[in-house]
């Protein structure tokens, strides 16, 4: 391999902007495929990298190789794949037919499963699960901005050594876990809130300092711990907490709340789920990838799952338009219905 990798971005669409934009601003070889209305974008503007902590990076436009075909990939020695989890199947039958023999890819997406369905469309590649755990928002005119912390998270394995100079160099250390299943159980439960988020129609920060949401995500993940314990799933421990404390943890009074979860409430005050966005931009959700496996999980342990099934039915309705203008209180009922009627 050469002594500077290329990397590739498929998905160039917010993680995949913002995470490859760091990358090429501190001096990694980035390719970005994406589709026309992102690309025409970028290649108008450039790429601005900005974060919560007032991380500011800029890539000149005539400095960024973006493009919509997947060829431009066929010399990647890592890729990167951020498209949206329904479009994981499409993705590894593109890039087998373009990827060299050895590449390494990374899937950065929401949900469970898509890098095992990436490993068997990709022989002869080394496949391999990752997380991105901070939320980030199309600004327009190229810009992208990070409105929480955390780390990428991935799989340990040894093809990542060729990169991880690179991603240091960035400021977006890659975090290797042996029990990369556990991480991504654990941000699961945390992204359980996208779907109140998204019905909540205001930003993170401010549904999360109001009681009643936090109880409603508090139910949805309380659910979510009960299947994971029936199936013999450990979340690995994210917060200081024992995960199976977070939920009484949310139900505190605002105030006390505030004190206890200072960390929590790090977020941006403009930052929004990606669910609201998609919901907003009139795209299909994510949620079968997301309170949808704790509905699929539950069913395979003989279990039920109503309130994230009732989620999974209030953002369905949503992309329908038959969107509804909710508060916690009223939601909260709402989830508390659902789950007395299976209890």
């Amino acid at each position: 391999m050469a002594s500077s990798p290329e990397i590739g971005v498929f998905g160039a669409g917010s993680i995949g902007c913002y995470v490859g934009g760091r990358l090429a601003a501190t001096g990694a070889a980035v390719r970005f495929v994406g589709r026309e209305r992102v690309v025409e974008e970028v290649r108008a503007h450039g790429l601005h990298l900005t974060d919560w902590r007032g991380a500011d990076l800029k890539v000149p436009a005539a400095e960024v190789r973006i493009g919509t075909e997947p060829e431009a990939l066929a010399t990647a020695d890592l890729v990167l794949v951020t498209v949206k989890s329904a479009a994981t199947e499409e993705a590894g039958r593109t890039l087998a037919s373009w990827l060299k023999p050895g590449a390494s890819v990374i899937s950065f997406q929401n949900g469970l499963h898509n890098a095992e369905v990436l490993r068997g469309l990709l022989p002869g590649r080394t496949v391999l699960t990752g997380m991105v755990p901070f939320n980030v928002a199309a600004q327009g005119r190229g810009g992208f901005h990070a409105g929480s912390e955390g780390t990428l998270e991935v799989a340990r394995h040894a093809a990542l050594a060729p990169f991880l100079e690179d991603f240091a160099r960035a400021g977006l250390p890659l975090k290797q876990h042996a029990d990369i299943l556990a991480v991504q159980w654990a941000k699961l439960l945390f992204n359980l809130n996208n779907a109140l988020n998204a019905l909540a129609d205001l930003p993170l920060k401010q549904e999360l300092s109001q009681r009643a949401w936090r109880r409603c995500l508090a139910l949805a993940q309380a659910e979510a711990l009960a299947v994971l314990d029936r199936a013999g799933v450990r979340p690995a421990k994210l917060t200081p907490l024992p995960t199976h404390w977070v939920p009484a943890l949310l139900k505190l009074p605002d105030a006390v709340f505030s004190v206890l979860a200072k960390k929590m409430l790090a977020i941006d005050p403009k930052a929004r789920s990606s669910m609201w966005d998609d919901l907003h931009a009139g795209r299909k959700t994510e949620v079968d990838f997301l309170n949808g496996e704790v509905v699929q999980l539950a069913r395979t342990q003989g279990l039920s799952a109503p309130v994230n099934a009732r989620l999974v039915a209030l953002i369905r309705e949503a992309e329908r338009g038959d969107r509804r203008a909710w508060t916690g209180e009223a939601l909260l009922a709402d989830l508390t219905a659902a789950q007395a009627s299976k209890g």
